[in-house]
């Protein structure tokens, strides 16, 4: 990344110490009909409108902006509703204090916003933001004007604070020492905008950082879970929680954690559970980066798998919080020589995690999808060791398939993040290659066992059960109706005589002992 930058900042044209930015560059952000209407705006409104912030820094990096960011000094609202007016755009106010919104006409999406309050130029506008790689600014009065530019035409970046510089050596800065008690989430975005660009962070930053994290309490949960999520899908989220949690900015977001520090664990581990949590974290990205290194012959799979929805993202989060129940479950088991025990430390996890997941305003799905991961963590190491022992059976790994279905890659990823992250000197020997062939022998048993029955008409429906067992609908049907679909992918029954013959035995041991599994 450091490399590519360079590129295209040595690439940039110079006159005296100002880098300059071709106009057509520029130009090429705008429609040529957006451009007139900004054009008649322009005629209206107090002079000054600037391009500024992720735009320019993005137009540096030789990236295509996602959005284009114009500031003006004030009567940002009336310049975006005007345009909405005239294109027949969506006009969205954004922020309850601030004077600025988004209009989205088309493809495009501009967002308006006035100077800060007390800035009265350019200069002292861009000061007053966030990071100095997001202080810069292009003045466009010229090109609005005209509506268009002159082939050679080339703007000067505005760059108050060092930006430019810092873009150069792949340094995150903060603006001042105000930036952050101004906007206290901006220490998330300290960290989001490294894992993003792929820069370090200077350590005043780092220091600011941790002189205010307290003050991230003020913000609101929505847009603390929005920047951690944008962290969560980069590559670089292990470094950017490793350097959180060096800050104590992590506990203050998720005090769950830290309890795992300094927690000791049985001999297969050798860190304690906050560190192996981040190692595990670690261990994610890398199987994410190339999957079929872990799992051969299968990387295609996993790799379609993480590409779907927003499981790459969910994934990281189950891998940071797939052992959070640990402290809470911690125990020691003196008849096994004073080992120590974490028994169902899974579920624990999943309910911690839930608890969590609210306080966070997650949705719903991104709840349910992570908190599945958590609580069904250990069960491909359960069906390792019996595979170990010799006792794994056709009925353990049914369950396990017809129970986690379509995100089974997922589970077997956190798996090997897990294994990879537990080296202690109990840990089995290959537990990685035990866990790429058990979900190879899990594929094989959804392909001849599960897929065949999946296809085929269901030997029983709950009319069935009505009609021939007498049975009132409820809860129990689907019991009965699992069970003998599973019955039937063990191949243990194949016609519907056998299926009603099994589930009025199944629904008579329910009515004597309501508690049994089936």
């Amino acid at each position: 990344m450091r490399e590519k930058i360079l590129r295209f900042w040595y690439a940039l044209p110079m006159s005296g110490e100002a880098k300059q930015i071709a106009c057509s560059r520029i130009c090429a952000l705008f429609s040529p009909e957006l451009l007139q209407h900004l054009s008649s705006i322009a005629k209206r409104q107090p002079s000054g409108i600037y391009i500024a912030g992720g735009t320019v820094r993005d137009l540096i990096l030789g990236r295509t902006p996602a959005d284009v960011d114009l500031t003006v000094a004030c009567h940002a609202r009336a310049w975006a509703g005007e345009l909405a007016r005239l294109t027949g755009g969506a006009f969205v106010e954004l922020g309850r204090e601030e004077d600025a919104a988004r209009v989205v006409w088309r493809d495009e999406v501009i967002d308006f916003s006035s100077f800060r309050a007390g800035a009265v130029s350019i200069d002292q506008e861009l000061t007053k933001r966030d990071l100095t790689v997001n202080a810069l600014g292009l003045e466009i009065d010229p090109l609005v004007a005209g509506s268009g530019c002159d082939e050679d035409t080339e703007f000067a970046v505005i760059d108050p604070v060092g930006g430019l510089d810092d873009l150069a050596a792949g340094l995150i800065r903060v603006c001042s020492k105000q930036a952050l008690p101004d906007d206290p989430l901006r220490m998330l975005r300290v960290f989001r905008f490294a894992a993003t660009l792929a820069f370090d962070i200077d350590p005043d930053a780092l220091t600011e950082v941790r002189l205010h994290r307290e003050r991230i309490a003020k913000v609101a949960a929505e847009r603390i879970a929005h920047e951690l999520d944008l962290i969560m899908a980069t590559e670089r989220a292990y470094p950017a929680f490793v350097q959180m949690a060096a800050t104590g900015l992590l506990f203050e977001l998720l005090p769950e954690l830290r309890a795992g520090i300094g927690m000791e664990q049985p001999a297969s581990h050798h860190l304690d559970v906050f560190d192996h949590l981040l190692e595990t974290l670690h261990q994610m990205e890398r199987i994410q980066n190339n999957p079929g290194r872990y799992f051969a012959g299968n990387g295609a799979i996993m790799a379609s798998w993480i590409r779907q929805d927003n499981h790459c993202r969910q994934l990281k989060w189950a891998a940071l919080f797939h052992d959070v129940g640990k402290p809470t479950t911690f125990g020691i088991n003196e008849d096994k020589g004073g080992r120590i025990t974490f028994y169902n430390h899974d579920l624990q996890g999943a309910d911690i995690f839930m608890r969590i997941a609210g306080r966070l305003r997650w949705s719903r799905a991104d709840t349910q999808a992570v908190a599945a991961l958590v609580a069904a963590h250990m069960r491909p190491f359960f069906l390792a060791n019996n595979q170990r022992q010799g006792i794994l059976s056709l009925k353990a790994c049914l369950r396990l398939v017809r129970k986690v279905g379509e995100d089974l890659p997922g589970l077997f990823m956190l798996a090997m993040a897990d294994a990879l992250a537990g080296k202690g000197e109990g840990s089995p020997e290959e537990i990685e290659q035990e866990v790429a062939g058990l979900f190879e022998r899990l594929l094989q048993v959804h392909e001849e066992h599960v897929k065949p029955v999946r296809a085929a008409p269901p030997l029983l429906t709950g009319r069935d059960l009505i009609r021939d067992l007498g049975l009132e609908p409820g809860p129990l049907f689907r019991t009965i109706l699992d069970g003998v679909e599973e019955a039937r992918m063990e191949h243990r029954i194949s016609t519907r005589k056998q299926a009603l013959e099994l589930a009025a035995r199944y629904a008579e041991v329910k009515f004597k002992t309501p508690n049994s599994e089936l």
